[in-house]
């Protein structure tokens, strides 16, 4: 248990560190750790008896940072359809091609590297200030909602969620969750409001917005949360590795931020 609290300590140190630096300094951080996560789940595939293509799903997170700085957030989709016809080709001109072997080479592209084009495209966002604060919902949103809703669910237990994929999850965790991420949406939307320049105000969300992004980040968060047990489940393994002590690997710690990051990017193109 100390170990664990001594890991999350740091963990959420280097959370802060980057949301108040965001730029190069965030680009460079989730680049990292998304080859860590990206590296991982292939690993995982592979011990599950899957053949997976995986150096066209590389390559498109290494051509997103310079591509994205050139181009902003146009680049998305054309790295993905590239990434998804090469890939397509090389399972299909195998010896001996497998479906199987193809969904499970485009399963990283999706939800590693898409998820972390997100968050590259928060480097962009300015001014500093709106970074930040979308940089807070992104971390705030999903770490409450786990938080809340292991502390409900062990607490107040009752039906199971989901016993197929996580036999421990509770409806009244779920819901707890939610209350947590909300409450932290709120909370990042008032600090902003009292720590940004008065000038900014009208580039933040609105507090339905808030409200909004907590709800559905919410929702997202502990979907990506059941997403990668199931990936676990499938793969006979419980966690992704051992890169943080008490915590998993690195996936294991992204499994809910990713899908928020989906959430933020979302938000940001339909309010942009």
């Amino acid at each position: 248990m100390t170990q664990r609290a001594i890991t999350a300590t740091f963990l959420i140190a280097g959370a802060l560190l980057l949301i108040y630096f965001g730029g190069f300094a965030l680009i460079i951080t989730t680049v990292i750790c998304l080859m860590f996560a990206l590296y991982e789940e292939y690993q995982a595939l592979s011990r599950a008896g899957h053949q997976p293509v995986a150096w066209p799903t590389w390559a498109a997170l290494v051509l997103s940072v310079p591509l994205a700085a050139c181009f902003g957030e146009k680049v998305v989709i054309p790295i993905l359809m590239g990434a998804f016809l090469v890939t397509a080709g090389c399972v299909i001109f195998r010896a001996q091609p497998q479906l199987d072997d193809l969904v499970m080479s485009l399963l990283p592209l999706f939800s590693v590297v898409l998820p972390g084009f997100a968050v590259i495209s928060l480097s962009h966002v300015q001014p500093l200030s709106v970074q930040r604060t979308l940089l807070g919902l992104l971390i705030a949103v999903p770490v409450s909602c786990d938080s809340l809703a292991f502390f409900v669910g062990t607490r107040m237990k009752g039906p199971h969620l989901c016993t197929q994929v996580s036999p421990h999850k509770t409806i009244s965790g779920a819901v707890g969750g939610l209350v947590g991420a909300v409450a932290a949406a709120m909370l990042i939307g008032l600090i902003a409001r009292l720590i940004c320049a008065p000038t900014t105000w009208p580039l933040l969300p609105h507090w339905w917005q808030y409200l909004l992004i907590g709800l559905t980040g919410g929702a997202a968060s502990q979907l990506g949360d059941l997403f990668a047990s199931l990936i676990k489940r499938h793969c006979g393994i419980k966690d992704f590795s051992n890169l943080f002590p008490g915590h998993g690997g690195m996936l294991d710690r992204l499994d809910s931020i990713v899908f928020m990051a989906i959430v933020v990017m979302c938000f940001r193109l339909l309010t942009a």
